[in-house]
């Protein structure tokens, strides 16, 4: 497993560890990412595995790929949003919950933007997956 790719959740911490046990559970089987976090060579493709860690950076699990979408973030799906795992009961719930996030020190940090802000038409990585 540690020749593989590592995949994190959001960062070390709280919020990390759920999504991690999400995704342990089966509840979590989605994720969604900037668009411009990524590089051409980078995006996920389909039969891609990664190996999950946790907040200290053990291996947990093994996930694969099973489907990849870039949209505008104002045509992210609720099934999408519902398949995240994390208690969404809408888009608008799902997407004021990642635009904490995405609009968060951390990111913006990560992107080199401090005004970093996403709108309706920010390009998002809609990532669907199985647990191996």
């Amino acid at each position: 497993m540690t020749d593989l790719p590592i995949v994190e959740f959001a960062y070390p911490g709280p919020l990390r560890d759920a999504l991690v046990a999400a995704v342990l559970s089966g509840a979590k089987t989605t994720t969604a990412s900037l668009l411009v976090q990524y590089t051409d060579e980078d995006l996920p493709s389909v039969g891609d595995r990664g190996a999950v860690v946790d907040s200290a950076g053990v291996v947990v699990a093994v996930i694969e790929t099973t489907g990849v979408d870039v949209v505008a973030l104002k045509d992210v799906s609720l099934q999408h949003a519902l398949d995240e795992g994390e208690g969404y009961a809408d888009v608008a719930q799902w997407r004021a919950g990642h635009e904490r996030f995405w609009q968060s020190a951390e990111i913006r940090e990560e992107l080199g933007d401090p005004g970093f802000t996403v709108t309706d038409h920010t390009q998002v990585v809609l990532e669907r997956f199985v647990l191996v």
